[in-house]
């Protein structure tokens, strides 16, 4: 049976969550979650570099086939909107070097589809992620439970677009082709 794995990843200059995934057949099971605290570095640069680096180790070390990262949202600080974007570039970065597909999920779509309300607090996240992965763990940051979300949404989306996708029709005629029973026939309707 095949297997697949993939990074989930939620962006920051301070702090950056990380979360490792791995589906075989339809089982999910945590591979691992941590942070990496880039805050302690001064120079803006070294922050950056340091993010590329440590994604890009992460990537060496767990080869996983699918990348995924949190989109920033949209604050009234300017400056942090540029850090954190700055950030998630690099990390997008390091993915794509390393030939990885990239997928960006919007912090609502993320705790919807973990919690099934887009307005769940970080809490609400991780206990459903403890639930759904089997793990008692309460990380001492809640971005690595953040970013674990990212990839557990990767794969909820992935599932559903591959299963909704199988028996699409190229159009009506298709449609009716392939449902027969569903053409009404007689009267018409006004």
């Amino acid at each position: 049976m095949t297997s697949k794995t993939i990074l989930g990843i939620d962006p920051g200059t301070v702090v950056m969550g990380y979360g490792l995934i791995r589906i075989t057949g339809s089982t999910i099971k945590l591979v691992e979650m941590g942070v990496l605290k880039p805050g302690k570095v001064e120079d803006p640069y070294k922050k950056l570099q340091l993010i590329y680096n440590t994604v890009s180790g992460l990537i060496v070390k767990y080869k996983p086939d699918v990348f995924a990262i949190e989109a920033p949202f949209f604050g009234k600080n300017v400056q942090s909107m540029l850090k954190l974007g700055r950030a998630q570039g690099v990390a997008i970065a390091a993915a794509m070097r390393h030939g990885l597909d990239v997928t960006e999920y919007s912090p609502k779509k993320v705790k919807q589809s973990i919690t099934g309300n887009g307005n769940a607090n970080k809490e609400q996240v991780l206990k459903m992620l403890q639930r759904l992965l089997q793990f008692e763990e309460n990380p001492t940051y809640l971005d690595a439970s953040d970013a674990l979300a990212v990839a557990v949404c990767h794969y909820f989306q992935e599932k559903t677009v591959s299963v909704s996708g199988a028996g699409k029709s190229k159009g009506w005629d298709d449609f009716l082709k392939k449902n027969p029973e569903r053409i009404k026939s007689g009267k018409s309707v006004k």
